[in-house]
């Protein structure tokens, strides 16, 4: 399994961002990760400064979002849609979509992931998709 540095993550969507400023040809997960990066204008700046912000630290509990955090959710979302994995996500989502709208059905979805991460991390266990994609299907019925 792919286990990116911080570094490494910083530098694909910063690299990403020039190249799609420059008019370049972007990869296959490049042009997944453009589409999450123009859905979020406010990070515009942040990734147009790579040399002030590959270093920038983000306290939550300050009230801080780590963007390049939220990015990789957003993208790592639209990986698993893409394949349908844990099955019945597509499904979910599409209602959620209907709900919603495509955005903040993908906060939707990436607050589950982010909960299951944070779990399986405090746990020491690998992320338990039942229970990811159980959270999913509940934020539907709220």
């Amino acid at each position: 399994m792919f286990n990116p540095t911080r570094d490494q993550v910083r530098q694909f969507f910063f690299e990403a961002w020039r190249k799609y400023r420059q008019n370049e040809a972007l990869t296959g997960l490049e042009g997944m990760a453009l589409q999450v990066m123009l859905a979020h204008p406010e990070y515009h700046d942040i990734l147009s400064l790579p040399e002030q912000f590959m270093e920038q630290e983000y306290f939550p509990e300050m009230g801080e979002t780590n963007p390049f955090l939220h990015m990789s959710l957003h993208l790592s979302v639209l990986e698993q849609l893409s394949i349908d994995q844990p099955p019945g996500i597509v499904a979910t989502y599409q209602t959620m979509v209907t709900r919603l709208g495509e955005h903040p059905a993908q906060h939707q979805v990436l607050d589950c992931l982010a909960e299951t991460m944070w779990q399986a991390q405090r746990d020491g266990k690998p992320p338990d998709s039942v229970a990811y994609l159980v959270c999913i299907q509940n934020s539907v019925k709220q």
